[in-house]
């Protein structure tokens, strides 16, 4: 028997795995790098074990630490979550050769299905319908370019060791293979430590579906049905569901025997999902083999009534299957979003900052697999999940318009998040139809609102002012008095400022003034939280966090963060924001392609910043001249930041504008 767990993670997947783990008994630990000292999931365990710094190399990805901690605590067994050392075969042997139990699949298994390349030779000999492709190990850039020619455009390109899709590039033309294959093989030496690439036939707009497995040490293998995953940003998963709307009985059947197959060719033991490609005439091609337990593993739990953690525990102690393959059923629908500290407007730079409200909504059916809590600071050394949220309902369209309704009556302020491109997803009728393929954000989502930083309204402008003057006790007496004079105020919404005046009336009523523009609001009640009003005789609600200046708006999708700058001295921004190019977070340089008096193209990339597990390069908005380099390669940087400044619109013969 295993008496107790050390969970080699952090976040939301080590919340998740420690809960179901103390539920059934077993005692654990936690392990924790400096940045995480006072993380969720160090303050849930029995024990927690620092590792090292906050970078993943000195910590998390740190296997003789993490070992280290097993053994001091007694901690008979290991929990990999998913990411950092899940897949990693060399992790699993040195658990084996150190007396501790490694709660996943066989080294061998791991190492195999690691390996693009390797598990698609394997998938092929197994019987298992793989993608036309180019796999000859340790192909050189001028071998791929040969290869491209014969695979034929469009093609993709791949990280042999990758995941998550690092390293992965989809290249329509000839002309763009050169540059693609060295920027993947940057990124898979960097996030991967290995830059052997393969390449595939790109299949144009087809269904993601992954098909969860499970195998014990008695020879059971089972599925437990799909998910559908189609829905992805950079090869990056934002929407699963399950079941997949576009399955039938007979390709369910179909898949999961191939799924099985594919456990069976590699002696797979515990949680595992096979991932597959399945164009519009449902023939389904192998993508990969996910060697651990998968974000999206939620919505299969819900749709089978199977904690799945649990089946790993009894797996790892050398149990049978609690289910035979008969015997799953599934019932219902369950839709799973990713809420991430990133910004939609912003290209989806992730974001830092301390979550000053973190407060998941109550609803029916609705759960939320979190890692943070109001307080917790949101660092540039990690994935930018905040939280898993699932919904679950009888029909597919009970759990998406719950789920629509958990997002959007959830308080999330203090940093700039997807909530709201999650929420307009759930809205898009293509969703709604069950249409989405790979290609549905790149096609629908072009032009969204949701992508765009929209300019405040009046009205919004008009209840941050009335918060800001509630706080600093201008409101004449909790409106029951009419005061004579507008109050001023000029508010900021970044670099933009708002001028505008407040005048109230007796009742309650509050004019909202801004030039020849007007607007009526009566305010019913204000708490601290939130603030009621009534616009257009409709009653209404907007949730609130204020901190000294800095106000977060919240109403429905819709976020705003305003700073009250009334009494701020007046001071010009250093250039437009076209003349500037700022740190889109913190992190470190990589790469600086720019040089002080160096004319570009609006678009060129001028610098790469690398934080959160991946690259983001940061362009120039116009053409022009750059007149200053302010940073170098190796350096550290902060969020906003002046990296490089163009020189000005007024010295610049170009005339062009932001």
């Amino acid at each position: 028997m295993i008496h107790k767990i050390l969970i080699a993670n952090r976040g939301e997947i080590a919340v998740r795995v420690l809960r179901t783990a103390k539920a059934q008994g077993y005692r654990t630990v936690a392990v924790y790098s400096d940045a995480d000292a006072h993380a969720l999931h160090v303050r849930l365990a029995d024990e927690a074990v620092r590792i090292g710094p906050a970078a993943v190399n000195a910590s998390y990805l740190n296997a003789e630490a993490i070992l280290e901690a097993a053994r001091r605590t007694g901690a008979d067994a290991v929990h990999p979550g998913y990411g950092f050392l899940s897949e990693n075969a060399g992790f699993a042997d040195a658990c084996a050769d150190a007396g501790v139990i490694f709660i996943g699949p066989p080294a061998s298994a791991i190492e195999l299905m690691g390996s693009k390349r390797r598990s698609k030779v394997a998938m092929q000999e197994a019987g298992v319908p793989v993608v036309p492709g180019f796999e000859e190990a340790g192909a050189s850039d001028d071998v791929l370019r040969q290869a491209a020619e014969s695979v034929g455009f469009p093609v993709m390109i791949k990280a042999s060791a990758g995941g998550g899709g690092r390293g992965m590039r989809l290249v329509r033309e000839p002309g763009d293979l050169a540059d693609q294959i060295q920027r993947a093989r940057s990124e898979a030496k960097n996030a991967f430590g290995d830059d052997e690439l393969i390449l595939e036939k790109a299949v144009i707009e087809p269904r993601h579906i992954e098909i969860q497995v499970f195998a014990d040490t008695h020879g059971n293998v089972i599925h437990l049905g799909e998910r559908d995953c189609s829905i992805q940003r950079r090869h990056q998963k934002v929407v699963e569901e399950a079941p997949s709307p576009f399955m039938t009985p007979e390709l369910r059947a179909a898949m999961g025997e191939a799924a099985v197959k594919a456990a069976k060719a590699c002696h797979y033991v515990g949680a595992g999902t096979v991932e597959f490609l399945v164009d519009q005439d449902r023939h389904f091609y192998f993508l990969e083999m996910n060697t651990r337990l998968q974000v999206e593993h939620p919505v299969t739990e819900f749709v089978t009534g199977q904690d799945l953690v649990h089946w790993q525990l009894l797996v790892a102690e050398g149990a049978e299957l609690p289910l035979r393959q008969d015997d799953v059923m599934l019932t219902g629908h369950a839709v799973e979003v990713r809420l991430y500290a990133e910004d939609p407007a912003d290209q989806f730079m992730p974001q830092t900052g301390t979550l000053a409200d973190y407060s998941p909504a109550p609803v029916d059916g609705v759960r939320y697999d979190s890692g943070v809590q109001t307080g917790d600071t949101i660092t540039p050394f990690y994935d930018p999940m905040l939280a898993k949220v699932i919904a679950y309902g009888s029909t597919r369209t009970d759990a998406i318009r719950r789920l629509r309704r958990a997002l959007e009556d959830t308080r999330v302020m203090g940093v700039t998040t997807n909530r709201s491109f999650l929420s307009h997803i759930l809205g898009h009728p293509g969703f709604a139809a069950g249409e989405a393929t790979t290609a549905f954000l790149e096609k629908e989502f072009a032009d969204d609102p949701s992508l765009k930083a929209a300019a405040p309204s009046l009205n919004e402008l008009g209840l941050a002012a009335v918060i800001f003057a509630q706080r600093a006790g201008e409101t004449g007496g909790r409106w029951s008095n009419s005061l004579p004079t507008p109050l001023p105020f000029r508010l900021a919404t970044g670099d933009t400022h708002h001028e505008l005046a407040l005048q109230w009336h007796s009742g309650g009523t509050v004019d909202v003034i801004q030039g020849e523009a007007r607007v009526s609001l009566a305010v019913v009640a204000i708490n601290g939280t939130e603030l009621d009003y009534i616009d257009n005789g409709v009653r209404q609600r907007c949730q609130y966090h204020s901190d000294g200046d800095h106000l977060y708006l919240q109403q429905l999708s819709r976020s705003l963060h305003v700073c009250d700058v009334t009494h701020a001295p007046a001071s010009a921004l250093e250039g437009s924001a076209s003349d500037r190019v700022l740190a889109s977070m913190d992190g470190a340089i990589i790469d600086v392609r720019a040089e002080a008096g160096q004319t570009v193209k609006r678009g060129d990339t001028l610098v790469v910043l690398e934080a959160m597990k991946m690259e983001h390069p940061l362009v120039a908005e116009r053409d022009g001249e750059i007149a200053e380099v302010h940073v170098s390669a190796g350096s550290q940087v902060k969020r906003r930041q002046l990296l490089v400044k163009l020189t000005s619109d007024d010295a610049s013969n170009e005339g062009a504008t932001a």
